[in-house]
């Protein structure tokens, strides 16, 4: 079954897994599989004035709809594109009084859609709405009361004069947006904005080590067409080479936690075992949870106290950091990787966290070389635990090169550049933001590179009188999320 630019893919109906996508011609890693508009998508309730409401992108100044009020925009490329989507919401913002949770404003979107073109196929969509899945048989007690919950303020909202659904029916549509929300991203990858509705992207199964990635593409800027100023889309890029008659696989979680971890966390927000390889066989555990190999091998006693206080301080240090108290999370990190370092292997993840989490913080404080240290051990460990071509794994590298250039090192940070735009070429594409922008940095560190090769003294004394001359530049103030993970799961 296919459709509408959707030629390279099939739908198909599995044992136990229900329905996935196959592949029906071959790809190569970076290849992009299909693109995909979202069928519906809103911004966060907290971020609603700070990012564009049609693109999705985080700018400085937004234009605000004089209607309503709750709306922003770029400009008004952006707003003329809104207005098919926000005309009703509009109206009803205005007749409510205020804009309701990002919840209800995504199911009222998804509604006024169906209005308009009916719930049956949409142009491009290999399944229609009805057919999502929506697993509300499978809600808890505290699941199914939130639920009841939505319905209700959704009704309050809903403007009397529009087409009136069954109860059944706007369950069903917010149990869809529980399971199938996808996470969108700001235009640098970095922070979840909102979330949207992409139903060919939902068809695609799980697995713990995927053959595909999924990235979120804002659009172009630069274009003056309305239609590519503000395509923002999903886009499904191959991983690994595929072939055809191969299922497309995404990974819904990030790989950085154990076998069962992973397992937990995939029952809890999406109902299903997990029956992966990686998950069969446990493969990479025994890295994840690696002591100090050698003579004097520490006892089970030693590593489960170690692991425990590695919990612990985790916690401490996630408050302190909420609080911006980044100094304090600095003697947190340091206490606990001198107790790490001597029981715990290179790879084990309680390590490679405080490792991650200390490098970040460190290049805040303008404390590089010690970041650098901490960073390159972390992408060590990361290089043998992700598959190659992990988005995580790339964002990883970049940030350890990053910090290794601004601590003066510049040919291991010229060289984690690289490797960071190898990956990153694969997972998000020449034309992606953070791509071009790792572009600009490999071509600046290329240059200073050679520069030191020729005469390493003038080097740094150039380099000195470039730092004095210019106000030190602040890195981005650490963030207390993970990266945004792949669906968005209300909390």
């Amino acid at each position: 079954m296919t459709k509408g630019g959707m030629e390279s893919v099939e739908v198909f109906t599995t044992e136990g897994k229900g329905r996935g996508l196959k592949a029906q011609k071959e790809f190569l890693p970076g290849d992009v599989i299909f693109a995909e508009p979202a069928y519906a998508a809103v911004v966060f309730d907290s971020l609603t004035h700070v990012i564009c409401h049609t693109c999705f992108k985080r700018q400085e100044r937004l234009h605000r709809c004089g209607q309503c009020k709750f709306a922003y925009y770029c400009d008004r490329t952006c707003q003329r594109a809104a207005w098919l989507n926000h005309k009703n919401e509009c109206s009803a913002i205005k007749r409510h009084g205020k804009a309701p949770t990002e919840n209800i404003r995504l199911a009222a979107r998804i509604l006024w859609k169906i209005e308009r073109e009916g719930s049956g196929l949409s142009e491009g969509c290999l399944v229609s709405i009805d057919e999502l899945q929506n697993h509300v048989e499978s809600f808890g007690e505290e699941e199914k009361k939130e639920l009841r919950m939505d319905v209700e303020s959704f009704l309050e909202f809903w403007p009397p004069h529009c087409q009136q659904f069954g109860m059944q029916f706007i369950s069903h549509i917010f149990g869809v947006i529980s399971c199938n929300g996808f996470t969108l991203s700001d235009q640098r990858g970095l922070q979840a904005v909102g979330v949207g509705i992409f139903p060919n992207l939902c068809q695609a199964n799980h697995d713990c080590w995927p053959n595909c990635t999924v990235v979120f593409n804002n659009g172009n800027h630069e274009a003056v067409r309305s239609m590519f100023h503000t395509q923002m889309r999903i886009e499904l890029r191959a991983l690994s080479k595929i072939s055809p008659g191969d299922e497309l696989t995404v990974s819904y979680v990030d790989f950085l936690n154990l076998s069962e971890e992973r397992r937990k966390q995939l029952k809890k927000q999406y109902y299903f075992d997990c029956t992966c390889e990686h998950c069969k066989k446990q493969v990479k555990d025994d890295l994840m949870l690696a002591v100090k190999a050698g003579e004097s091998k520490p006892s089970a006693d030693t590593v489960k106290e170690v692991i425990q206080l590695s919990k612990d301080t985790l916690e401490k240090i996630n408050k302190a950091r909420m609080e911006g108290h980044y100094h304090e999370v600095v003697k947190l990190c340091r206490d606990c990787l001198k107790k790490q370092e001597p029981v715990l292997g290179d790879t084990n993840i309680y390590l490679l966290r405080i490792l991650s989490i200390a490098s970040e913080v460190l290049s805040y404080l303008q404390m590089f070389e010690e970041a650098a240290d901490y960073a390159k051990r972390m992408v060590d460990g990361y290089l043998k635990i992700y598959h190659p071509n992990n988005a995580q794994l790339g964002m990883a590298v970049m940030r350890a090169g990053v910090t290794h250039w601004h601590a003066g090192l510049i040919e291991a940070g010229h060289g984690l550049i690289c490797k960071a735009y190898a990956i990153l070429l694969i997972t998000h594409g020449p034309s992606h933001p953070i791509t071009k922008d790792l572009e600009v940095m490999r071509v600046q560190t290329e240059m200073e590179l050679r520069m030191f090769q020729q005469n390493e003294f003038m080097y740094y004394k150039m380099r000195e009188a470039a730092l004095k001359n210019q106000k030190i530049q602040v890195m981005p103030e650490p963030s207390n999320e993970n990266a945004p993970s792949l669906f968005h799961k209300k909390e």
